[in-house]
C-alpha cells in the first residue's frame, strides 16, 4: 500500500500540506527532510523525537539542529517506560524470538515511536506524518502500519520513496544548498540502531556473510574473551510471567532492564550474527548486543519449565513464532496480536518465582529455579519408588502408546 501511495504521486506535484509530524533524529537525512518538506509540501515542520533509550548522546542539542533545520518546532517524549512495559515485556511473555535468533529489538520499537507520533499530530492538529525509512527496509512498512491502524487518514509522507536524493553527498549538497547546518559528527561505517533494549549493527564488512565483524564494533558488551575470569550469578524475580526484581530489589520495567544491560554487558552477554529474511524479499545481515534480553528471555524460559505442563508449552512456542512475525512485519496493532496476547498472559498466570542465572564470557546457565506453582514434583520424579508414580504402570502404558508401531511393523512384515 505504502508503495502504491508513492507511484501514484509520480509526475503528480504534491498536494500542499498544512503541518508536518517529521520522525526526528537530527542526523544528515532527517535534518534535510524538514527544508525538503516546506519546499515541496508548503508545510509546517513538527520534529519529533522518541526517547526509547537509545542514549543522552544522541539527544543533546536537538531542538536547536530542528529549528536551524526550518521546523518550527521539536517535541521530545520519553517512552522508555512505556516501551519496555507495554511492548518489550509482552513479547518476552510470549517468548517471541524471529528466525531462532532475533529479539526483535528494532521492530518493537517501532510500533512505539509511531503511536506517538500519531498522538503529536492530533495535538498539534497535523494532517500529515513524515519518517526517514529507506525503500528498501522493515522500518517503512512498521511507521505505515502504526499509521494506517491508529489514524487511517493521516497522509504519510516517505521523501526517500519520491526524492531525487540518493546518497550522502547529495544529502550534503541540499543541506548547503538550503542553508542548513550538515551534522559534523563523524558518520559511522555501520548502520546502527540503538534504544534499551537492544543495538543492532549492519552494513560495511556485514554486507558479506563471510566477514567475521571487528572487535571495536561492539559497544554494549566486551568481547566475551576480555570478560571478568570469575562468574557472576544473577537472580531474576517474576510475577505472572514478568519480571520485577533483579537481585531481590524491585525496579521499574526501565530500570530494571538498564540493570541487566550492565550486568549482561560486562560479561558479554547477548550478541547475535545472523542472515535474516526482510518482510521486503531480501535477505539481510546484522550483528545485534542484547544483553539483559538475553538474560530475560533465558529466565523466563526456565522458570516455564517449572510452570508450564507439555502441550502448554508446545502450542506457546508453536504460537510465539507466529507472534514474532506479527511484531517483525509491523502489525502491533492487528487483532491476531493482541488475542495472542491475551493467551500468553492467561498461560502465565502461574510463572511466578524466581531464577538464578550464571553468567560467564558470553554464556547464560541456569543455576537454580524455585516456583511456589511449580509442577515438579520430586517425590514423584525421583527414582525411588512412591505412592503416586508405580513403575509397574509403565508396562501398559508402553504397550498402548506403541501399538500404532507395533501394528505397522507387523504389516510390513507380513504378521
Amino acid at each position: 500500500m505504502g508503495e502504491a501511495h508513492a507511484m501514484c504521486n509520480i509526475g503528480v506535484a504534491p498536494a500542499k500540506l498544512n503541518k508536518v509530524v517529521l520522525a526526528y533524529s537530527g542526523g544528515l537525512d532527517t535534518s534535510v527532510i524538514v527544508p525538503w518538506l516546506r519546499e515541496n509540501y508548503g508545510c509546517e515542520v513538527v520534529c519529533f523525537t522518541a526517547d526509547v533509550g537509545q542514549g543522552v548522546m544522541e539527544l543533546d542539542g536537538l531542538e536547536a539542529k530542528a529549528k536551524a533545520s526550518g521546523a518550527c518546532q521539536l517535541v521530545v517524549k520519553d517512552l522508555r517506560e512505556e516501551f519496555v512495559e507495554e511492548y518489550v515485556f509482552p513479547c518476552l511473555r510470549a517468548g517471541a524470538i524471529y528466525e531462532r535468533k532475533y529479539l526483535l529489538g528494532t521492530s518493537m520499537a517501532r510500533p512505539v515511536i509511531a503511536k506517538a507520533m500519531v498522538d503529536v499530530a492530533r495535538e498539534v492538529g497535523a494532517d500529515a506524518v513524515a519518517h526517514g525509512c529507506t525503500g528498501k527496509g522493515n522500518d517503512q512498512v512498521r511507521f505505515e502500519l502504526t499509521f494506517f491502524a491508529l489514524h487511517p487518514k493521516l497522509r504519510v509522507i516517505a521523501p526517500w520513496r519520491e526524492w531525487d536524493i540518493t546518497g550522502r553527498e547529495d544529502a550534503i549538497e541540499y543541506a548547503k544548498k538550503h542553508n542548513v547546518p550538515v551534522p559534523v559528527t563523524k558518520k559511522s561505517i555501520y548502520s546502527r540502531d540503538r534504544n534499551i533494549w537492544h543495538l543492532s549493527h549492519e552494513g560495511d564488512i556485514l554486507e558479506d556473510p563471510a566477514n567475521e565483524p571487528k572487535k571495536d564494533m561492539f559497544m554494549m558488551s566486551v568481547d566475551p574473551e576480555d570478560a571478568p575470569n570469575q562468574p557472576e550469578y544473577v537472580e531474576i524475580s517474576f510475577v505472572s510471567g514478568l519480571p520485577v526484581a533483579v537481585n531481590g530489589k524491585k525496579l521499574s520495567p526501565a530500570s530494571l532492564l538498564d540493570e541487566l544491560n550492565k550486568i549482561g554487558g560486562k560479561h558479554g552477554i547477548g550478541r547475535v550474527d545472523m542472515v535474516e529474511n526482510r518482510l521486503v524479499g531480501m535477505k539481510s545481515r546484522g550483528v545485534y548486543e542484547t544483553p539483559g534480553g538475553t538474560i530475560l528471555f533465558t529466565a523466563a524460559r526456565e522458570l516455564e519449565s517449572l510452570t508450564l505442563d507439555r502441550e502448554t508449552i508446545q502450542v506457546k512456542d508453536s504460537l510465539a513464532l507466529k507472534y514474532a512475525e506479527l511484531v517483525y512485519a509491523g502489525r502491533w496493532f492487528d487483532p491476531l496480536r493482541k488475542a495472542m496476547d491475551g493467551f500468553m498472559e492467561k498461560i502465565t498466570a502461574t510463572s511466578t518465582g524466581t531464577v538464578t542465572l550464571k553468567l560467564y564470557k558470553g554464556s547464560v546457565a541456569v543455576a537454580r529455579r524455585e516456583s511456589p506453582n511449580s509442577l515438579y514434583r520430586q517425590d514423584i520424579s525421583s527414582f525411588e519408588n512412591g505412592d503416586v508414580y508405580n513403575q509397574a504402570d509403565a508396562a501398559g502404558f508402553i504397550h498402548l502408546y506403541g501399538l500404532p508401531t507395533r501394528v505397522r511393523a507387523m504389516l510390513e512384515q507380513g504378521m
